[in-house]
């Protein structure tokens, strides 16, 4: 069996690292560019904050190393991601995200990590960690949410990619997968709700698949929700 789990564990490492590493076209635009343009840098900061938690739910938990390496990858990626952005912005976004990146990366996540290793011990200590874990995950599923509301609508997927859909549910497969077989209640609920997502966003591909957008202000409504649902996948894999 811990052969299983490691096996499943390092599938998992390897489909979240190709993930982590989606958004690298958008930095080569930017980089080439020389301009962040209409990009937004709070899925970078927030996926940053979420790494970070996971790394540190994974290096107090035993067992877990397999979910600290990968998000720890991520950290190390996300860093990267923002420090380009704030490269790049102009003057008045660059100086809004370095302080949201002060307040949540720094500010919460200190918070965070100092609070749990005064106040809480063992089991209580990992529980509190991946319960902020899970619960940012959550909170960061509304740009897919508000992309089928979308679709539902418009009764088009014009604006939701399939392929990016489908290996985020395969992702978040693999590590509910991962999950039950170490026996880790808090990772399998993330990803249960991970899972459960991706899947109805499949669902919602093959019942309108051949649809049509039926008007200008629709199809507008749907490009602007449609990037914001691009931008959250490729800068936020779903891990966990």
């Amino acid at each position: 069996m811990a052969e299983l789990n490691f096996f499943v564990g390092v599938i998992g490492n390897i489909i979240s690292t190709l993930m982590f590493l989606s958004p690298m076209d958008t930095f080569v635009r930017i980089i080439k560019k020389k301009s962040t343009e209409d990009f937004s840098s709070m899925p970078y900061i927030c996926t940053l904050l979420n790494s970070s938690l996971w790394t540190y739910y994974g290096i107090i938990k035993e067992g877990e190393y397999l979910v600290a390496t990968v998000n720890g990858f991520g950290v190390f990626v996300q860093i990267i991601y923002i420090l380009l952005f704030l490269l790049y912005a102009p003057k008045t976004i660059k100086i809004k995200s370095a302080i949201m990146a002060g307040i949540l990366d720094v500010g919460v996540l200190g918070a965070a990590i100092l609070t749990s290793e005064i106040a809480l011990k063992g089991e209580a200590r990992t529980n509190a960690v991946g319960v902020m874990g899970a619960g940012l995950n959550i909170l960061m599923y509304a740009s897919p949410l508000a992309a089928m509301k979308t679709v539902v609508t418009t009764k088009s997927v014009e604006y939701m990619p399939f392929f990016l859909s489908f290996f985020f549910f395969l992702n978040g497969g693999v590590w509910l997968f991962y999950a039950f077989l170490v026996r880790d209640v808090i990772l399998g609920v993330s990803l249960h709700s991970s899972f459960l997502l991706f899947g109805l966003i499949l669902i919602l591909y093959c019942i309108y698949r051949n649809g049509k957008s039926s008007s200008k202000h629709t199809s507008k409504q749907g490009l602007e929700e449609g990037s914001e649902y691009n931008e959250h996948l490729i800068s936020h894999p779903q891990l966990s």
